[in-house]
């Protein structure tokens, strides 16, 4: 089976409660967060005369191909980049490399990859990249393709543990695997046994985007 790659950015998916009625998604609540950081790589590139916006959306298109490639090497299918230019693919593949060597000597038995996820509770959904049995535990992945992972990673991982705990999936750890787009960037990974802080930074995150809604 062949999987057309999507182009630019990730369909956006739509979550809905057993009631049908719509709800937003992890990255949405987290959104509300400041992200100072991201103000000043923004006001960096501009004062660089870089047009911000299309760079943004070469690299998530970057990113979301990345994505693609490890859900089809993980599954087994096939992709076509056909829509994409050689340069995205390069970068792409250059993170699908630094993948390959974060997994090699592990044994990865999948369980859910790229599985859309409802919390009744919280009225929110979200999609993990990974859920997988890695040397005999329960773990949970979020890849990145960021230069850096940043403290917004931890809070949506930790979301992501909680739709997964509540649909009756154990995590034992989670994790952040960051796979570089570079080939001299290889990857970094970033273990939370801790969730506490984070979980509750998430519920606050999501009761300011309720007020908001009101």
């Amino acid at each position: 089976m062949k999987t057309k790659a999507l182009n630019k950015t990730r369909c956006h998916t739509v979550y809905k409660v057993e009631s049908g009625t719509r709800v937003p998604g992890v990255t949405t609540i987290v959104g509300v967060l400041n992200k100072p950081m991201l103000v000043n790589w923004a006001n960096r590139l501009g004062l660089e005369g870089i047009e911000v916006s299309k760079y943004v959306d070469d690299l998530a298109g970057v990113g979301t191909l990345a994505h693609e490639m490890v859900h089809c090497h993980l599954t087994g299918k096939d992709l076509d980049t056909d829509e994409y230019s050689k340069k995205d693919i390069d970068r792409a593949e250059n993170a699908l490399i630094s993948f390959f060597e974060w997994a090699k000597d592990k044994e990865i038995e999948i369980i859910l990859a790229e599985q859309p996820l409802i919390s009744e509770k919280m009225k929110v959904g979200g999609t993990c990249d990974l859920y997988a049995k890695i040397n005999g535990e329960n773990y949970l992945i979020d890849l990145k393709t960021s230069n850096a992972i940043y403290d917004e990673h931890f809070i949506q991982l930790t979301a992501y543990k909680m739709l997964l705990e509540e649909n009756g999936y154990p995590v034992d750890k989670a994790m952040i695997v960051r796979i570089g787009r570079d080939e001299t960037e290889g990857f970094e990974t970033r273990v939370i046994t801790d969730f506490g802080k984070y979980e509750s930074i998430f519920r606050h995150c999501l009761a300011i985007y309720e007020l908001r809604k009101k």
